[in-house]
């Protein structure tokens, strides 16, 4: 029944401050679909995909949208505005620029504000009769244009909000001024491998009030920050549950969210991570836009005031533990002695066709006692014993022979996970195969285990294959 509560019990709202509606979390995420902007499907989308969206939020009631500067090499960053409220909220993503999560999340947000007469009108317009909220979608295109962190200068745009050199810092520091923003909303993306405290699960979100001070002092404004903070986690909690981390406080005196703080902005990091199945992030987002227009609501009622600083500090630290695939337990013969070993791995993106596209490429990241750490996908080898892969003696033409003349599943039974090619295909397609392609001309399959290397490896049990080890992906080959 935890689910049917009420928004105005659950976020606790003040009677005297503002009206109640009887809106509930899940009849905001039933009319998502609705929202979605679907032309943006993946991460990798580009500046001159959401220009439009924005330009045609002009045609819409309520809307005000101008261009507030240009990047490095000068890319339009806008302004959007909705609502004409007394309560000033500025919000801002992609200052990473390969950290898209919020800015999808934004472009459905601006659909649901922008839908006057929809299921839950009423309550929007309370938003934006008491809100003023104000986005700036991908303040970093030109890192977007590559899909890296830093700008065009390769500067960390999050690392300027003193000196102001570029730019896009510049810019966000101006709009911050001339608001004198009451809230502020920095909206990043987190590393997949980040576990919420030790739990071994992801921390799909996490969140940090940062410090204005080396001292971590929390005064009027970072407390608000806190509060809302812990309103939030208890929403999130419903649908993710022990995947919500906290980010460590230590203040860096050059990020924007602890100046955004000593300004006086009361500011929230919000950071994307991982979550299962979900590589696109597609999932996140969806909650990403619950996780917005709920602070929306916490914000126009004051109803995160109820929460404390205790409240905040129970969210667990995240934790760089996780890899997409960890063996567990695999006895390990070199050089006459026989050692019990863990290995761990995780895929790597491999940006192509202008950073449009990924492939992913397997990265042994660990190796020896991993009991610390947790996968995405484990296996218990206490039985197996771990065996390098073996090169298969014929050289093939090109894929298409390969494919027509065994099957993949016998060679890697028969231990040859690595295969050469007269022909190679492009490393795209090659990551894809679940076996290792080489040049003609390669020797031997280099399968040895080294830290930061991609071996194919075999786990055999009473001399015969269990599971083969390619690219970092796991194949059962017992069934």
């Amino acid at each position: 029944m935890k689910y049917l509560i009420p928004l105005y019990i659950f976020f606790g709202l003040h009677l005297a401050k503002a009206q109640t509606l009887e809106i509930t979390a899940p009849k905001i995420l039933a009319t998502y679909p609705a929202y979605l902007e679907t032309s943006i499907k993946d991460r990798r989308f580009k500046h001159e995909e959401i220009v439009p969206l924005i330009k045609a939020l002009r045609n819409k009631p309520g809307f005000e949208v101008s261009v507030a500067g240009q990047s490095v090499e000068g890319r339009d960053i806008y302004l959007v505005r909705a609502g004409t409220g007394p309560v000033k909220v500025l919000l801002w993503s992609q200052m990473h620029g390969d950290e898209p999560t919020a800015t999808m999340a934004m472009m459905d947000v601006f659909n649901f504000l922008a839908d006057a007469g929809g299921p839950l009108d009423e309550w929007r317009q309370l938003l934006l009769k008491d809100l003023s909220l104000y986005f700036i979608p991908m303040l970093n295109p030109d890192g977007a244009e590559r899909f890296q962190r830093r700008n065009a200068l390769d500067i960390d745009l999050n690392r300027d909000a003193v000196r102001q050199q570029t730019p896009e810092a510049r810019l966000l520091k101006q709009i911050r001024d001339s608001l004198q923003a009451d809230w502020g909303f920095n909206l990043h993306d987190q590393s997949r491998y980040y576990s919420a405290g030790r739990s071994g699960q992801t921390a799909s979100f996490s969140f940090l009030a940062p410090a204005y001070n080396t001292e971590k002092d929390i005064n009027e404004v970072r407390l608000r920050s806190i509060q809302l903070i812990a309103n939030l986690d208890q929403l999130i909690e419903q649908y993710l549950p022990g995947r919500i981390g906290r980010y460590d406080d230590e203040f860096e005196a050059r990020a924007f969210g602890d100046n955004m703080q000593k300004w006086g902005t009361s500011t929230i990091l919000i950071e994307s991570g991982g979550l299962p199945n979900d590589p696109e992030k597609q999932e996140l987002r969806r909650y990403h836009y619950l996780l917005l227009l709920s602070a929306f609501e916490a914000i126009r009622s004051e109803s995160y005031a109820q929460y404390t600083k205790e409240d905040y500090f129970l969210i667990p630290e995240n934790k760089r533990l996780l890899h997409d695939l960890i063996i567990r337990e695999a006895s390990w013969q070199k050089d006459g002695q026989t050692y019990l070993i863990d290995l761990a791995f995780r895929q790597i993106e491999r940006l192509y066709n202008g950073a449009r596209l990924v492939y992913y490429e397997g990265r042994l990241t660990d190796l020896g006692d991993l009991s610390t750490f947790s996968g995405y996908e484990e296996l218990d080898a206490s039985d197996m014993l771990l065996q390098a892969g073996k090169m298969y003696p014929r050289i093939f033409f090109d894929l298409k022979e390969l494919q027509r003349s065994d099957n993949y599943r016998n060679m890697l039974a028969q231990g040859y996970t690595d295969v050469r090619l007269q022909r190679m295909p492009p490393k795209e397609i090659a990551a894809q195969q679940p076996l290792k392609l080489h040049p003609a001309d390669t020797k031997k399959a280099n399968n040895e285990l080294h830290l930061n290397g991609n071996p194919s490896l075999l786990l055999v049990k009473g001399g015969e294959v269990q599971y083969a080890i390619v690219n970092g992906r796991l194949f059962e080959l017992a069934k």
